[in-house]
Formats: C-alpha cells, structure tokens, sequence
C-alpha cells in the first residue's frame, strides 16, 4: 500500500503546488517520522497504522500535524483540498486509556468484562477499541460502568470495573479496552 498511495499522491501535484514524499515506511507512526516531519516542514500521513505515544506527545509540542487513514480515496482528497487550500477540520483521535479485561460476568443480554484500569480513565458512553492481541475486535461505546455494583460515571487508572459494550458481548479474558475520544481542529 505504500507505494500506492505514492503513486496517488504524485499525480496530485500541479503548477502551484506539490505533493511530495520525504519518507515512506510501514509499522506505526514513530517519534523519529515525527521530528523528520518537523525539520522538513511536513505533515505525516499514517495509512492503515497507528503512532506510537511517544510520538503524539512530540507532535503535540513541535506543532507536527499527523493523518490517519484507512481509504485511500479519503486520502487523496485530503491531499488535494491541502493543495487547492481548502483544508476540512483535521479530527484526531486522542486515547485516553486502557483496561484490561481480567474476567466475565454473564448479564441480562450478554456478558460484561470484569477490568483493571491500566493507564488513563473510562468513562459512560466513551468510545472503546476492544484489541485481542493486535487486532481490534470491535470499536463500540460503553454502554454500562459498574464499581462494586454501583453504577458510575467514571474509573481511574489502579482500580476494577464492569464495563459493557453497546452492541458486542464477546470479552475474552486479555483483551484490552482502548478508551479514546476525538478532536477537531480547524
């Protein structure tokens, strides 16, 4: 996929603008793209990756603007609005947290995952990714949020919980719950 979407972004470039590639790789988006793309006056663009933590914290504080894509139509798009100059609202995704799933409990309707808040917070109706190993399982809300059988709005991080997915029953001891929230920028 790399060199498609180099070839896509090659015949973006016109009399006024240019689209070019400084570096291409595979495997998530690290703090050395980021500090690259900062020296070069670049935006990084992940395709079908994720980055690294380290590396959104440094993108944070240099200012380095970094894409994620999954389609690479939207991608092209992107690129050509970035070119014309009519950029859309970047929306960034920004994790919040992670839980552990370390057992299960049956409900009425399915089945919660009993967790440990490993990093981070979880909140009623976050946005979740449940992970098995690397592969991302399902992205859901969480629809239920219980600390010692009372409902709550929110766990901290060193401390255990129920947490039940809209739409999705089927925890599996270790997976992990990936807590996130989007932002848009202008």
């Amino acid at each position: 996929s790399t060199e498609a979407v180099q070839q896509a972004l090659a015949g973006l470039s016109s009399e006024r603008a240019r689209a070019r590639v400084i570096h291409s790789g595979s495997g998530k988006i690290s703090e050395s793209d980021v500090m690259l793309a900062r020296a070069s006056q670049a935006i990084v663009i992940g395709f079908n990756v994720r980055t690294e933590t380290g590396a959104v914290r440094v993108a944070d504080s240099e200012g380095v603007d970094i894409r994620h894509y999954s389609i690479i139509y939207h991608l092209i798009e992107d690129i050509e609005r970035a070119l014309r100059g009519i950029m859309e609202p970047i929306i960034r995704e920004v994790v919040d947290g992670h839980a552990e799933v370390r057992a299960l409990f049956r409900v009425r309707g399915g089945r919660v995952a009993g967790c440990m808040i490993t990093d981070g917070l979880i909140r009623r109706n976050s946005q979740v990714r449940i992970k098995r190993g690397e592969e991302v399982v399902q992205t859901s809300r969480v629809s239920s949020l219980r600390r010692i059988r009372e409902d709550v709005r929110e766990v901290q991080a060193g401390l255990e919980c129920g947490v039940g997915a809209e739409g999705f029953s089927d925890f599996q001891e270790g997976d992990v719950i990936e807590v996130f929230h989007t932002e848009t920028e202008a």
